[in-house]
């Protein structure tokens, strides 16, 4: 068998090539196809009416609102969708490591749960934010409340599928050794498993929480607070130089996080 080895790579490697190319074609014909489905209007949408449109409505941003008053309210929003952010973040850590076992395709893990669990963090992920905040105004109310529980909802299934392909991945020799001594269930798990997969889990985490931090802050637009529903209060409002700067608090608010979570990912990398 180990003879055959090295004649079968060379002979795969055309059959592989191809596959590449129709693939690319395959996907080259679907951009065709969607250029063509979408109708898109670049003539008007480039147009000199469109363009000095453009430019008026950009200029009425200009100057931004730089009273005290309204920077404290502007400071307090943003520390309101980082905690969003952080708190939705880390409920859907908690979450997806508890659906992650039941789902993974590991050793040990019973197969029955793992179509239904599979199903949930499917049907979690596939929600968007938005459509869960939605939701939950219904029963939460308007607020961060059901920013947060919106943010924890769809990234515990992202988190989830994630964390289960991290534990299927990892190398089995710890805890098959545990097994042969009799060790068991959640034991070889957190002693055999987790300490080796600990660090892409915190990294994984960490990347949602630069993704949540901008879902977080765009989620206010349907009542769910922090900077978003002041950017959709004022812009309602056609209060142009207030909605200036709560964009700026959202992009250096993002420049933060994303700074944050580099350094954070970095310094576990070393």
């Amino acid at each position: 068998m180990t003879a055959e080895t090295p004649d079968r790579a060379p002979g795969r490697r055309p059959l592989l090539r191809r596959r590449g190319c129709w693939f690319g074609a395959g996907i080259a014909l679907l951009v065709v196809a969607s250029f063509r489905e979408l109708d898109l209007q670049w003539a008007a949408f480039l147009s000199p009416g469109a363009l000095q449109g453009m430019a008026k409505f950009v200029g009425e941003f200009y100057p931004p609102e730089t009273s005290p008053g309204f920077l404290r309210k502007a400071a307090a929003a943003s520390g309101e969708t980082l905690a969003m952010s952080a708190l939705g973040t880390a409920l859907a850590a908690i979450g997806g490591v508890l659906l992650a076992l039941p789902a993974s395709r590991a050793p040990g893990r019973r197969a029955w749960a793992r179509r239904p669990t599979g199903w949930l963090l499917n049907a979690l992920r596939a929600v968007p934010e938005l459509v869960w905040a939605a939701l939950l105004l219904i029963s939460a109310g308007l607020g961060p409340f059901a920013g947060t529980l919106a943010l924890a909802l769809h990234t515990t299934g992202v988190l989830g599928r994630l964390f289960a392909e991290a534990i299927e991945n990892s190398p089995p020799g710890p805890a098959d050794a545990l097994r042969a001594q009799g060790t068991g269930g959640m034991r070889v798990f957190f002693y055999a498993t987790l300490p080796q997969i600990l660090p892409q889990l915190a990294s994984y985490t960490l990347y949602r929480w630069e993704n949540n931090i901008r879902a977080a802050a765009i989620l206010g637009v349907v009542g769910a607070g922090g900077l978003g529903q002041m950017l959709a209060f004022h812009m309602g409002l056609f209060q142009m130089g207030r909605t200036a700067t709560v964009l700026i608090a959202m992009v250096l608010l993002v420049a933060l996080v994303d700074a944050v979570s580099h350094a954070l990912r970095r310094a576990m990398s070393r």
